[in-house]
């Protein structure tokens, strides 16, 4: 693969002007694409599970009673202190309002206060159920405005009118300002990096080409399927994030070579073909962990890990062919000038001229991590488990406006029904049950209905109400509990075990349905995945780093690595959203579940970018134990060449992440700070730390391998020893006895 990739890098260069003119071709073929086919205002926020008892239900009630599968917004009236909603001006102004709010665009009905019951006790607060007969994401742009405008006339009246419901409730958030956060942080790294803004810009305009190829790819898509806002923002993320640390890996290599006395094209050639090699690697396990979420079996996390992995592939195949194209424009420029601190720096890491001393802070930072192997390793494993331990206590679900910004109207309508009604009113359950088989369809509902209201946990139950035809019916249960509550999902539970009761005392059958049973089955759903899925990866890790560096102990260390990192990133979370501890400092309001495809999803972007790190920084300890046979010397000179560009790199990853964690949407800012957490922790304290130290516990053993499992693993040299089997001039390592 090395020699490979090497050819490619050399082809790059010297057919510049032909790779920097088919990539142009390929980034106007894909936005012509997006313009004719797809486009953000296609984009669809819908999470379910097509085939689970509640969506089978919801669908069904799409079918036999029209206009209540679409979604639905409350309109929430709240008097003056000391007043009520019922005297005659605020009634007057009340009709006038739902009056209105019945004529405007795409809504079916509207359900007054009295009629539904939601008068509160003290007759200050009312709310209207209004019902549109579309889905949420296929609402016009004017509907919401136009229902706000509605409600003119009880804003003039002197009350209070808030709008929530599930038609305002956003799941995700779009791309906006906060990417361009995340590229200027990008962009101090870059520059303090390498001491250059010629190769910080290279960098970044590269990267920045991958993106758009990716991101516009992921838009392209939207007319074929259905691509939510969080899987697109989500790709823009990994896409930018790993897109500037590719090009970084390549680009220092490069430089690295130059500053040794190389020419360009043998500089690129050789920089496609080491760093290139890890590139790929990386790149290709972020692509298999992000597809391998379709293996959960949930079509929006199908469609978020194909987003994502669209993206990753665009960042490899920039770094590998556009990059060195544009390195043959720069030539020698990128490289360090003669007697510059750079120059010297790179001088001094590749000839490690200060002997068994340090030579920058990543190596000194290593030295001290390996200096007492043991109590670094117990350090970490204490911090870290320390750190995880709230993580026994994560609860799932999908946020709700409960969960949005202070500020906004649904979370003021979602506050102030909880306060008046109870926050059971926030997340009713829909109980549909099939009355075809029935003697006495409207009997049997009201019997449905009585038994429902004697369950524990239930606060309320509506009249049933049953369609046309008089073969199903529709029971609306309230709980006691807000529809986020463990209390909430038990009582689910138990309304779907009466079902063998109530069908032999009623004849009917009965499925629970609605957002909140929509909900609690898609957490089940992904609970139950997660372990399967955390086994598939971490399997895959360990046959990934087996075959890269043909040891045994790397990839148990790696994975057992990955899985501390992973439980620390769980326990912060939860410590952070659940707990709500440190909670200012992310703009959160009030306490909230984790989201329901958070874990799957940070253990699959986490799981690529550990081995990233990994293959990072262990090849190059890798490689000079291949030339030096000293473990001790290996794993400092190895700090010396990679923690700079790996601590860049995990800073660059970190700014790109925290960049979106005040994002208005909850679901954005809980993956957003857990990814950027996760990499602060995967990169530094285990990678950096934890990683050197253990490698100097095993020493030698750390490189073993069965000789007969070594003759049937493929030889991958991502390292390129083939390319690098003699050192060049001034790049001698130390004397070996100086580590032993």
């Amino acid at each position: 693969m090395a020699t490979l990739l090497y050819r490619l890098g050399r082809a790059s260069l010297r057919h510049r002007k032909l790779v920097i003119a088919l990539w142009l071709a390929v980034l106007a073929a894909v936005i012509a694409t997006m313009s004719l086919f797809g486009g953000i205002g296609k984009l669809n926020d819908d999470f379910s599970i097509p085939g689970s008892e509640s969506q089978q239900a919801l669908d069904t009630m799409g079918r036999e009673f029209p206009g209540t599968a679409g979604t639905s917004a409350q309109l929430v009236f709240t008097a003056p202190d000391g007043q009520k909603v019922t005297e005659p001006r605020y009634a007057s102004a009340i009709d006038q309002t739902l009056s209105s709010a019945a004529t405007a665009p795409q809504v079916v009905k509207v359900t007054e206060p009295a009629r539904a019951g939601t008068v509160s006790a003290d007759q200050r607060i009312a709310v209207a159920q209004v019902s549109y007969a579309a889905v949420k994401d296929d609402l016009h742009s004017g509907s919401l405005d136009a229902l706000d405008a509605a409600a003119a006339p009880a804003r003039t009246a002197g009350l209070d009118v808030d709008l929530g419901g599930a038609a305002l409730g956003g799941g995700g958030a779009q791309p906006g300002a906060q990417d361009l956060i995340g590229v200027g942080v990008a962009v101090i790294v870059l520059a303090l990096t390498f001491g250059s803004l010629l190769a910080a810009g290279m960098t970044l305009l590269t990267a920045l080409v991958g993106v758009v190829a990716g991101v516009a790819g992921v838009l392209a898509l939207t007319g074929a399927a259905d691509i939510s806002s969080t899987a697109l923002t989500l790709a823009l993320m990994i896409g930018l994030a790993v897109g500037i640390d590719y090009a970084l890996f390549i680009l220092s290599r490069y430089r690295s070579q130059l500053a040794q006395g190389d020419d360009p094209e043998h500089a690129a050639g050789l920089a496609a073909g080491t760093a290139g090699g890890a590139v790929v690697f990386a790149g290709l396990t972020v692509i298999i962990a992000m597809a391998g979420l379709s293996v959960v079996g949930i079509p929006f996390l199908t469609v978020m890990g194909l987003s994502a992995a669209l993206a990753v592939f665009a960042a490899v195949a920039v770094a590998l062919t556009l990059l060195p194209a544009t390195l043959g424009i720069t030539g020698r420029r990128l490289g360090p000038r003669p007697g510059s601190r750079a120059a010297r720096r790179e001088q001094a890491v590749a000839s490690g001229s200060a002997g068994h001393r340090a030579v920058n802070a990543g190596e000194k930072w290593v030295r001290l991590a390996t200096a007492k192997p043991w109590l670094t390793v117990l350090a970490v494993l204490a911090a870290l488990t320390a750190v995880a331990w709230p993580a026994k206590d994560l609860t799932l679900a999908l946020p709700d406006n409960g969960s949005a910004p202070t500020h906004t109207s649904q979370r003021s309508a979602y506050d102030t029904i909880d306060q008046a009604f109870g926050p059971g009113f926030n997340g009713p359950l829909i109980v549909l049950a099939d009355t075809s088989a029935t003697t006495d369809p409207e009997q049997a509902a009201g019997t449905i209905a009585k038994d429902l209201k004697k369950l524990d946990g239930v606060a309320a139950v509506a009249p049933p109400a049953l369609n046309d035809a008089r073969t199903y019916a529709i029971v609306q249960v309230v709980p006691d509990s807000a529809p986020d509550a463990k209390a909430t999902q038990d009582l689910v539970t138990t309304i779907r075990d009466q079902e063998a009761s109530i069908a032999k005392e009623t004849g009917a059958t009965i499925r629970v349905t609605g957002k909140t049973a929509v909900s609690i089955d898609v957490s089940a759903q992904l609970s139950s995945a997660l372990v399967p899925f955390g086994a598939v990866v971490v399997g895959l890790s360990l046959l990934l780093l087996l075959a890269v560096f043909r040891s045994i102990i790397v990839p148990v260390k790696a994975a057992l690595g990955f899985l501390l990192s992973i439980a620390a990133t769980f326990g912060a979370t939860v410590t952070v959203f659940q707990n709500g501890h440190l909670q200012g400092l992310i703009g959160v309001d009030g306490t909230t579940p984790v989201a329901s495809f958070l874990p799957v999803v940070v253990m699959a972007v986490l799981f690529g970018l550990a081995m990233d790190y990994e293959v990072f920084l262990v090849s190059r300890i890798h490689e000079t134990y291949h030339h030096t046979r000293s473990p001790l010397q290996a794993i400092h000179t190895g700090a010396r060449h990679s923690a700079r560009v790996v601590t860049a790199a995990a800073l660059i990853m970190i700014s790109v992440f925290a960049a979106f964690v005040h994002s208005e949407s909850m679901i954005l800012k809980q993956i957003a700070f857990a990814l950027a957490l996760g990499v602060l922790i995967d990169a530094f304290i285990v990678r950096m730390t934890l990683v050197p130290a253990i490698l100097a516990l095993t020493r030698h053993a750390a490189w073993w391998l069965p000789r007969w499992l070594g003759k049937r693993l493929p030889d991958l040299d991502i390292e390129g020893n083939r390319l690098t089997h003699s050192q060049p001039p001034g790049s001698a390592p130390a004397p070996a006895e100086n580590y032993r």
